[in-house]
Order: structure tokens, then C-alpha cells, then sequence
């Protein structure tokens, strides 16, 4: 899948449409990358690595995917030609015409669609492409620190672009209880943003005595120094 970091949640809608149209009976939706900067640009004060992997189907389901809409326009706020070795961005462009516009929208769009509002929603969950933004366009939309904290996994590890807002996802499903509801809103540069709803089941509680947390792959995280990271970024070119 390509469409930068939205491409988790578009394999998400992909899975999900499959496994809905029965033409296949279940599937594995995943979003991992690496993030990627010049040396000295503000995109590596934020660089992390990592993966998010979602088994989607019909059988013994944890969360059940109630709803999903995407908004997309052709804004081009972040690019890598053929050959570059590092992605370069418009700056403070890939905010408000960006970032914030296309997860608004999204949402907006999505509210109005399924007449719901944000005290309908137990948890949600942003890209994080930095600490600010998601926790600013949460209080725009009308969300509470309550609803977005157990998402931002962005202080913990950075963003790992594809997989920030699977990562995010995840961590919540560590914390949900049974009949909760929970809204992710991706984006991608490019630009778009990706909006699904979940309400979680009976199912969840058994899964999370079975599976290792978030929090633990966090605690246990590769951190590399920047001198390393120097070096490494030396021998890729």
C-alpha cells in the first residue's frame, strides 16, 4: 500500500471490505515504517520506527468496525523524488492546509454521517506526527483529553509513520472495556485523512490477558543515539 501514513488504515478498509464482501474469510491489515528525515530538519526530532498488524474477520472479533470514510484532495505538503535520499515537506504548510484540514473534514464528515458527536466516542485516536497536532485538532473537534490520552503513543516513541495510528489503536484496546466505542482518524500526506469507529465486545477482556501490551513493547523499545543513527543513515547513502 502507498499514501504515506494512512496506508495502515487504508489496508484497514481494504481487509475489511474483502472479509464484509466474503471473498476472502479473514485477513492481516498492517502498517510499518521507518521514519525518515534529513540530518538537522525538524522531521527527526520525532523519528521512530515501528509496526501495527490487525487480523480482521468474523470469528471471536474484539472490536467490531461499525463505519468508515476517507476525504482526500491533492495537496502536496511532503514528497521524495526518484533517487533523493531524504523526503522534504512545505514547512508550516503541512499543518493547517494539511494535516488539521483533511482530519477535520474527515471527521466532520463522518459525524454528520453517522449522526454521532464526539461524546458518542469512549477513546480516539489521531496520526501523530508530533506531540501538538493531534492533541490540538482533538480539542477543535470537540474531543476531551480523557478520550485522547491512552493514543498518544507519539510521546513515547516518536512516529512511525504508518503505524502511528495503529500503534495508537492498539494501546487504546489495551485499555478499553467491553461495549466501548473508539474513532481513529488517520492522515497521509498527499494528502488525506482515513476516519473508522469501533465498539469493542465481551471478546476483548480474554484478549488482553492473552496478549502482550503496548506499554511493555514501549518499556522495551530500541532506542539508537544520534551518533549511531549518523552512522547508519551514512551507510544507506
Amino acid at each position: 500500500m502507498e499514501f504515506a501514513c494512512k496506508a495502515g488504515t487504508t489496508a484497514i478498509q481494504i481487509v475489511a471490505s474483502l472479509v464484509a464482501s466474503e471473498i476472502i474469510d479473514s485477513g492481516i491489515a498492517i502498517g510499518a515504517d521507518t521514519s525518515q528525515g534529513a540530518p538537522g530538519d525538524i522531521l527527526e526530532y520525532t523519528a521512530s520506527s515501528g509496526a501495527g498488524a490487525y487480523v480482521i474477520g468474523k470469528k471471536r472479533i474484539v472490536a467490531q468496525i461499525l463505519d468508515t470514510l476517507s476525504y482526500t484532495t491533492d495537496t502536496p505538503d511532503f514528497w521524495r523524488k526518484p533517487g533523493e535520499v531524504y523526503p522534504k515537506h512545505a514547512g508550516r504548510f503541512t499543518a493547517e492546509p494539511s494535516y488539521f484540514k483533511h482530519i477535520e473534514e474527515a471527521v466532520r464528515a463522518f459525524l454528520q454521517k453517522t449522526k454521532t458527536k464526539p461524546h458518542d466516542y469512549n477513546h480516539v485516536i489521531f496520526h501523530m506526527p508530533n506531540g501538538k497536532f493531534p492533541r490540538v485538532v482533538a480539542k477543535k473537534l470537540g474531543f476531551t483529553e480523557s478520550q485522547v490520552k491512552y493514543g498518544l503513543t507519539v510521546d513515547y516513541i516518536g512516529n512511525p509513520y504508518s503505524a502511528s495510528s495503529l500503534i495508537g489503536l492498539a494501546r487504546v484496546l489495551d485499555y478499553a472495556k467491553s461495549a466501548e466505542t473508539i474513532l481513529v482518524a488517520s492522515y497521509g500526506s498527499g494528502a488525506g485523512s482515513d476516519v473508522i469507529s469501533f465498539e469493542t465486545t465481551k471478546n476483548l477482556s480474554l484478549a488482553q490477558k492473552k496478549a502482550r501490551s503496548v506499554d511493555d513493547f514501549i518499556k522495551h523499545k530500541n532506542e539508537v543515539s544520534y551518533t549511531k543513527y549518523i552512522r547508519m543513515r551514512g551507510k544507506l547513502r
